[in-house]
């Protein structure tokens, strides 16, 4: 039985890490792109180690775009839109988990049916109504947009219904009022779930394309993603430096995924299982 078990937790093991290199290939391969020089990239036989390393592509890469106002954009941006989800998130997931009001569900039913209706289909009425507001290539049209998501909304609701109701009535004897103790004990209480909100909602901010490039129409106003179009032109695509460049626009979402992922899993995988000790 014990040979069973350790020879089913070895194949386990063996297909994870199989798993994890066809994953990590493609990342490996920018990486050793990144500082290849210029006529190694597109080769054939494909040769995955430089015979120089070539860290110029990097300061290439930096110089052929204003990063630095880049950077700016993407950093106000995340943080900006991250923080105005998370006000309209917990507010609209007590008032569906904890408020009794007329049609309540049916209204939360229609919003869930939203999330069906793909992206791409709205991006053209919103940007005829920011058109019409003025807002086109200003910080309010990458940022007010997106400061509500109806998933968050259903992801932290699940987590304020499973919070024991007997909370709620020892807090009102107390004296709390309904915003203290959403604050002081709900929030608290609902912490994984809403720091997995929050790097989900970085990360998607962060990589977000298609939206700054419609509503953006200068430098100073773009995002890093829309960066990586300066390295394609009428001559080809310069892969060493794009792919440096694309090494510097997910470098620190991947440190922040790494030092936060734990609570990505712990918000989801215990969703449903929250309540007090002891």
């Amino acid at each position: 039985m014990i040979k069973k078990i350790n020879i089913s937790k070895l194949l386990s093991y063996v297909i994870l890490i199989i798993g994890a290199v066809f994953f990590l290939l493609p990342f490996i391969w920018m990486l050793l792109t990144s500082i290849k020089p210029a006529n190694e990239v597109m080769v054939i036989p494909l040769k995955w180690l430089p015979s120089k390393i070539e860290f110029q592509n990097y300061i290439d890469a930096y110089n052929s775009a204003p990063f630095k106002q880049y950077y700016i954009n993407s950093i106000i941006v995340a943080v900006c839109v991250t923080v105005g989800e998370l006000f309209t998130t917990i507010l609209a997931a007590y008032a569906f988990a904890n408020i009794e009001f007329k049609f309540r569900n049916i209204l939360f039913t229609v919003l869930i049916a939203t999330m069906m209706v793909p992206a791409e289909v709205l991006l053209i009425p919103k940007y005829v109504i920011l058109s019409e507001l003025g807002w086109v290539n200003t910080y309010k049209a990458l940022i007010i947009p997106w400061t509500a998501s109806i998933f968050s909304i259903f992801l932290l609701r699940q987590s304020f219904i499973t919070l024991p109701k007997d909370l709620y009535k020892a807090a009102k004897i107390d004296g709390c009022s309904d915003l203290k103790y959403l604050f002081k004990i709900m929030v608290p209480m609902s912490k994984p779930t809403i720091m997995s909100i929050v790097v989900l909602k970085v990360i998607g901010s962060w990589n977000s394309y298609m939206w700054p490039l419609i509503v953006t129409n200068t430098d100073d106003m773009r995002t890093l993603p829309v960066a990586l179009a300066a390295f394609s032109s009428e001559a080809g695509v310069h892969y060493n430096t794009l792919m440096a460049a694309s090494i510097m626009i997910i470098l620190p979402i991947i440190i922040v995924y790494v030092l936060l992922q734990k609570y990505i899993i712990e918000g989801i995988s215990n969703n449903g299982r929250n309540g007090v000790k002891g």
